[in-house]
């Protein structure tokens, strides 16, 4: 997993980088990230699939705020990033999400 952070000069927005290796996701078929930044719309933010196998998706979020996200592995399976700022409880049971602040 990784997660890269490019703040841009010109707008308050900071490119953010989710990547997933294909032994991370199992060899799924469909990963997607989902968060408060897409109202955790379950079929938004699908990461593109590399040749290796592995997941990526560029996104653009407003500069100054945390977020709190996961992944969705085949619609099915939740996954958090190992290299989130932190993590908070979800609400839902003993789940957390994981946090990026920009």
């Amino acid at each position: 997993m990784s997660i890269k952070k490019q703040f841009l000069k010109s707008k308050p927005v900071c490119k953010v980088s989710f990547k997933l290796t294909k032994d991370q996701v199992n060899n799924a078929g469909k990963v997607n990230v989902v968060g408060d930044f897409n109202q955790w719309n379950e079929t938004s933010d699908e990461l593109k699939p590399l040749k290796d196998g592995s997941f990526s998706q560029t996104l653009e979020l407003e500069s100054g705020r945390e977020y709190q996200f996961r992944y969705l592995i085949d619609g099915t399976t939740w996954m958090n990033d190992e290299e989130a700022d932190r993590y908070v409880n979800s609400g839902l049971g003993d789940s957390h999400n994981a946090v990026i602040t920009l």
